[in-house]
């Protein structure tokens, strides 16, 4: 057993189905957008996108299924769909409020590492009331590459000013937790109903693995 804070002056978060319980949206929203197009909803699709940036998954779909859209009105669509899911229907992960607070009665810095757009991330980190917590919140278009290149969770620990190794990283999909290694960091990957059946893979490629954020507090101890 070790206490999976020590050592470590940050904290950096994934968003989607590792700080908020939202990935269940995306695949409903995937469904509802290629239907207008004629398209099904691939069953590779979801592990096709995995890590990359929102403007990276926009010109896939582009690409992909020959959409009569531009890269920018692509994710507008998404931002106009998603929006409202996020700020009415998208919870926290359990536990996740309570470990931010935990985390802030300790000193520890926190930022977030997303493949998002600013609008929804700002629409669900106001939502959940969450906003206060973070000193550093980053997306992937403000990077080179998306996730698994350790480009995102490199630039959040370089604005918060700490060293790889003193950051501890949350994700959900195998894609993020790579990121997260190779950028020489802790990971702790957090379990999720849209990655259940990918779990074997998650817990082989994280140094930790949890199935909600109370497991942290209890002792502070995995």
């Amino acid at each position: 057993m070790t206490d999976i804070l020590k050592e470590k002056k940050a904290i950096i978060f994934d968003l989607d189905g590792t700080l908020v319980d939202s990935m269940w949206m995306w695949k409903r929203i995937d469904m509802e957008f290629l239907a207008r197009y004629g398209h099904s909803c691939p069953p590779e699709l979801q592990k096709a996108i995995e890590g990359m940036s929102f403007t990276e998954t926009a010109m896939y779909f582009k690409e992909k299924f020959c959409l009569p859209l531009t890269v920018e009105q692509i994710k507008r669509a998404w931002i106009e769909m998603s929006i409202d899911k996020y700020r009415r229907e998208v919870p926290a992960k359990r536990g996740a409020k309570e470990f931010l607070s935990y985390a802030r009665d300790r000193g520890m810095l926190c930022g977030i590492a997303t493949s998002n757009s600013w609008e929804m991330v700002d629409a669900v980190l106001d939502s959940l009331g969450m906003r206060p917590f973070f000193q550093v919140v980053t997306t992937a278009c403000q990077v080179k590459a998306g996730k698994p290149s350790p480009d995102i969770y490199l630039k959040v620990a370089e604005d918060l000013h700490v060293s790889p190794g003193q950051c501890l990283v949350f994700e959900d999909v195998p894609a993020g937790i790579l990121a997260g290694k190779r950028a020489g960091m802790t990971v702790c990957a957090v379990e999720d109903a849209f990655s259940r059946h990918m779990e074997e893979e998650k817990r082989g490629l994280a140094d930790y693995f949890i199935s909600d954020y109370f497991e942290i507090m209890d002792g502070g101890r995995l």
